[in-house]
């Protein structure tokens, strides 16, 4: 949807890259609006731009030129788009998690509805759901988190041949893992800087809260229900809230674990800014290493890291690059040509440097 710059409000979501007498573009697709960046806009004299349909609360955008009949009909047709419906689930899981604050039981049929549509689209928006972070804000993180978690989840399952019914009741365990948190101090949950110890210590129990949730839902299996309290155990022991190890810990809750915590580095959050999903890939290979199922691991590597020889890629440094070899020991740290001096880089040998991007 093309709409001049007088129109343009927080929350609209760049369809494509916006140029100005650049060559490199001033705000790349994807991007969410703010008032800042409107303002960058401005200065740049940029008359138009293009938007997807959907706000990043999964509302539809509504033109102040064409708010008649066109929108009308427009908004009884089904989301077009996996970001869009990704959007407008996101917003029905948020009246979902307001409603277990207020007490009300568990829907598992709404929750099941909202995931389903967009677990069905996942072979064919792979890349997309390794990148979910990007349509992500700090205000709805709490709602957007669980989604994608939930979607994280359900797409590894699928990798690692799980029957259909199985990987749809891991994605509900993906995205039911954090209802919990439904039952902590609201303050703690909106609080906009680092948790003390004791606000830590409370958040910790959220995986009881979230077992105690769905424990009585029959149409979740036993499994289910495990990999849901144990989503924040690790390998080593260091986990919680049980400190179980390796062999006592259920696949599921292995694999919602590396759903979880990928989504959560990737992700903008009041204290921490967001970190480029190859990054976080390599820190959880690198850093993270006895903690988390190595071969799980590598399922989702191969998935996310679809590298060919000749992709164009965005460096940690602004620079753009092209792939000219990529060995299967560093997946993440391929060979790489500079685009506009031709030198060439061994990112292996080069720690500074990381993969922000695939360019398309």
């Amino acid at each position: 949807m093309r709409i001049g710059i007088s129109e343009v409000k927080e929350g609209c979501i760049l369809a494509i890259d916006v140029f100005s007498k650049t060559n490199r573009p001033i705000l790349p697709k994807r991007t969410i609006i703010t008032n800042e960046l409107i303002n960058v806009l401005h200065a740049f004299l940029v008359r138009e731009i293009e938007i997807e349909k959907y706000l990043k609360d999964g509302s539809l955008f509504i033109s102040q030129e064409n708010e008649s009949s066109e929108n009308k009909q427009e908004t009884s047709q089904s989301p077009l788009g996996f970001m869009n419906l990704f959007l407008q689930s996101v917003n029905q899981f948020k009246k979902e998690f307001q409603s277990w604050q207020a007490g009300i039981p568990i829907d598992i049929n709404k929750i099941r509805s909202l995931l389903l549509p967009l677990l069905e689209k996942t072979e064919t928006y792979s890349n997309e759901i390794f990148h979910l972070h990007k349509f992500c804000t700090k205000e709805e993180y709490m709602y957007q988190h669980p989604v994608a978690v939930g979607l994280i989840s359900g797409f590894i399952g699928k990798k690692t041949n799980l029957e259909r019914r199985e990987w749809l009741q891991l994605a509900l365990a993906g995205g039911l893992a954090d209802c919990g948190m439904a039952k902590i101090n609201p303050k703690i949950v909106n609080k906009k800087s680092s948790l003390t110890i004791h606000e830590y210590e409370e958040v910790k129990k959220h995986p009881i809260y979230s077992y105690k949730m769905v424990q009585n839902i029959s149409v979740l299996r036993k499994e289910v229900k495990l990999a849901i309290l144990e989503h924040h155990e690790r390998l080593d022991g260091s986990g919680y809230p049980l400190g179980e190890k390796e062999l006592r810990i259920h696949k599921y809750a292995k694999i919602i674990a590396i759903a979880d915590i990928f989504h959560a580095m990737t992700s903008e959050r009041f204290y921490r800014k967001k970190q480029s999903p190859f990054k976080v890939l390599e820190m959880i290979l690198e850093d993270s290493f006895g903690k988390f199922d190595i071969s799980i691991i590598k399922i989702m590597t191969s998935s996310m890291l679809n590298f060919s020889l000749g992709d164009r890629i965005l460096l940690s440094d602004g620079r753009e690059a092209e792939i000219i070899f990529i060995d299967e020991k560093s997946p993440t740290r391929p060979i790489i040509k500079v685009m506009i001096t031709e030198e060439v880089i061994q990112l292996v040998r080069n720690r500074q440097l990381y993969i922000e991007g695939i360019l398309a």
